[in-house]
C-alpha cells in the first residue's frame, strides 16, 4: 500500500466525514461520543469563504490518488482543511480580543486583515512519522491568495510534540501564547506563518521541490 496526499472536495469529504472526524478524535485523544458534534461543525465550516481540504490516504500504488480518495476501501489516515478568515467568525473575534492591548491596533488590523485560518490538521496516530503532516500543509496552502496563515494549537511543555515540531519547521511564529478561548480551560498558542511556506528540502542538499 502507498501513502498519498490529495485534494478532497466538499462532496467527497461529506461522504467520508465520519471517517475523517474519526481521525481527528483518535489524534486528539477525544471520546468517540463527540464525533457527531464535530461532524456538524466541520460541515458548517465548508460554507466558509475560501474553504479547501486535503486528505492523506492509504491505497494500492496502481490506483490514482484522485480516485482512491473517493473509495471507501482506501482509508483516510490524515485530514486538513482551511478557509479565509473574516471578522464574523468566532475564532477571529476571540483572537482579536486576545490581542487587544498586547500590541498597537494598527498591527492587529494588519495581521488579521487578510489571512487563511488552518482550522484542522490531523494524522491518525498509527500512521504518524510518515511525513504526512508537512505534505498536507504544503499542498493545502499552495497558491493561496492570502499573505499569511494563522492557526491555534494546544500548548505543550517545551513545545514537545509532533504538532509543534511541524509548525516550527515551517516557520510559524508566536502571535499569542497561553491564550484561553471562551469555554475551553486549556491554554492555546496562536501562530502565524508567511505564505508561501518553505519548500520541502531536496535530497542530498539539492534545491527543494514543492509537492
Amino acid at each position: 500500500m502507498h501513502y498519498s496526499v490529495t485534494p478532497v472536495s466538499r462532496e467527497v469529504l461529506r461522504r467520508r466525514m465520519r471517517e475523517a472526524v474519526g481521525v481527528y478524535v483518535d489524534a486528539m485523544g477525544y471520546a468517540p461520543a463527540m464525533i457527531d458534534d464535530r461532524i456538524r461543525a466541520w460541515t458548517a465550516h465548508q460554507r466558509e469563504p475560501g474553504w479547501a481540504a486535503v486528505a492523506a490516504i492509504l491505497h494500492p500504488p496502481a490506483t490514482p490518488a484522485a480516485e482512491a480518495v473517493a473509495r471507501a476501501d482506501c482509508p483516510i489516515v490524515g485530514v486538513a482543511y482551511c478557509h479565509h478568515g473574516t471578522t464574523r467568525q468566532w475564532w477571529h473575534r476571540q483572537v482579536r480580543g486576545g490581542l487587544a492591548g498586547t500590541r498597537p491596533v494598527s498591527e492587529i488590523q494588519a495581521l488579521l486583515a487578510d489571512y487563511v485560518e488552518l482550522a484542522e490538521i490531523h494524522v491518525d496516530p498509527r500512521h504518524q512519522g510518515q511525513g504526512l503532516g508537512p505534505r498536507m500543509l504544503r499542498l493545502l496552502l499552495a497558491d493561496r491568495p492570502e499573505p499569511r496563515v494563522l492557526l491555534s494549537t494546544p500548548e505543550a511543555g517545551a513545545e514537545g510534540n509532533r504538532a509543534w515540531r511541524l509548525y516550527r519547521s515551517l516557520g510559524f511564529a508566536d502571535v499569542l501564547r497561553d491564550f484561553r478561548f471562551a469555554g475551553d480551560p486549556r491554554p492555546f498558542a496562536v501562530l502565524a506563518a508567511d505564505l508561501p511556506l518553505p519548500e520541502a528540502p531536496g535530497p542530498a542538499g539539492a534545491p527543494g521541490a514543492r509537492r
